[in-house]
């Protein structure tokens, strides 16, 4: 989850922690305890940008080394579609329960617990045997991650209450440098270690083991996501989001970008091998368009914030997709750098779908709910999506119908996202 800040202080959005808008004077930050004043604060940054960096391996290293995964296990296209479609159906599924569990255990306790999850996941799905057993190993590494994707912005909140943006800012870019770099040296790692891909993928456990010994101090810390404060729970007895045809436009665009997203983090890869680019070069092609998120992830919010309507920035990051869907169809290995770099600008719709639920809700509550909203259904809507590429590139032997789809699907984001751009808060239209 991670990515923009709508301004340097005052806005970062998240999926559970709602972000303060310049309207919402009344809401408060979270009160500081003598117990957090007391943690040793780079002990905690140092496990925010480890858990950070593992919270998208488990997806980018597969997505480097799928057609041996294929390969070795027997596995068919519309089984590897099903694999890539595991991530946003865990976090649909996972993300929900982590607020309960963090009011009971303590939110860097669950964080702990997800690095360990992704850490045994990891370990095991390479050796589990079959594709059940990659499957499970799977779903047990992402629901730590769907975990930890949700608290880590509220653990931002929670301790750096003053530091909340440059926080955020230094979450996400190590979030997009895991991405990154498990796709561009997955493959070279794979060959040092003797060209097996079991481990090639299992090496990544050790990075999430890694993350977990800065927590390890904090687990004591039990109940330190406080509920919400009377008042802002007042606030939103009356809103009922799902009558907002703006937080219903804000759920699709959210959903029709991460179902890019996830096909591009499951296939580019593929896509690239399949037309005679090396293994390697795939990969490290597949982390140039992970990697633009770095940068992109602090123009884009800053620009949001600053228009009425963010509908320009919607169509600007969606024709780069429908450039870059173009030329993998036409030439994907002659011009496999600029499609890249295009699709990776594309893939920064996902800051700017978190900046536009901090923007479209008028109070810290109504952006809570909003964004629980946005996000769970978005993600709901996002699974179809590689399963869906994974078949027809089975029955079709190639890529021309899965790029149509991906192009075409571009389309009603294009719609969906001018209409949550407006400037229009859910407040006006859902409240009871």
């Amino acid at each position: 989850m991670m990515g923009g800040m709508a301004s340097e202080e005052t806005r970062a959005t998240t999926s559970t922690a709602a972000p303060v808008r310049r309207r919402d004077s009344a809401a408060p930050e979270p009160a500081k305890t003598p117990s957090t004043r007391a943690w040793p604060l780079p002990l905690l940054v140092a496990g925010i940008v480890l858990t950070a960096l593992n919270l998208r391996p488990a997806i980018t290293s597969l997505g480097a080394l799928l057609e041996e995964v294929r390969d070795g296990l027997g596995m068919s296209g519309s089984a590897a579609g099903l694999l890539t479609s595991v991530p946003p159906l865990c976090f649909a599924a996972f993300g929900v329960m982590a607020p309960r569990l963090a009011r009971r255990f303590g939110p860097a306790a669950v964080v702990c617990a997800g690095m360990v999850a992704i850490a045994v996941g990891l370990a095991i799905r390479p050796y589990a045997g079959g594709t059940a057993g990659f499957l499970a190993g799977s779903a047990l590494a992402l629901m730590g991650i769907a975990v930890s994707n949700v608290l880590m912005p509220v653990v931002v909140k929670r301790w750096f209450p003053d530091r909340v943006g440059s926080m955020t800012g230094l979450y996400s870019m190590a979030l997009a440098l895991g991405t990154a770099s498990a796709a561009a040296v997955t493959v070279p790692m794979t060959k040092a270690l003797g060209g097996h891909w079991q481990a090639g993928l299992a090496v990544w456990a050790g990075l999430a083991a890694t993350a977990v010994v800065p927590w390890i101090p904090f687990l004591r810390a039990r109940g330190t996501l406080a509920p919400a404060p009377a008042a802002t729970a007042r606030a939103s007895d009356g809103l009922r989001v799902a009558r907002s045809r703006t937080a219903w436009a804000l759920a699709v665009f959210f959903g029709l970008q991460a179902t890019a997203a996830y096909i591009t983090m499951g296939w580019m890869a593929q896509i690239f091998r399949d037309a005679g680019v090396p293994a390697g070069r795939a990969g490290l092609l597949l982390a140039v368009t992970m990697v633009m998120g770095v940068p992109l992830a602090f123009v884009i919010p800053r620009l949001a914030s600053r228009l009425p309507h963010q509908g320009p920035i919607v169509v600007a990051l969606s024709v780069c997709g429908l450039l870059g869907y173009a030329g993998l169809y036409v030439a994907p290995a002659g011009g496999a750098w600029a499609w890249a770099l295009l699709l990776g600008v594309a893939n920064c719709a996902f800051p700017l779908a978190l900046t536009m639920v901090g923007m479209r809700a008028r109070t810290g509550a109504g952006v809570a709910e909003l964004s629980a909203f946005a996000q769970s259904t978005g993600y709901l809507i996002s699974i179809p999506g590689p399963l869906l590429v994974g078949v027809l590139y089975q029955h079709s032997g190639g890529w021309g119908l899965p790029l149509a789809l991906m192009a075409g699907l571009m389309i009603p984001q294009i719609a969906a996202g001018v209409l949550a751009g407006r400037d229009r808060v859910v407040e006006d239209e859902a409240t009871r």
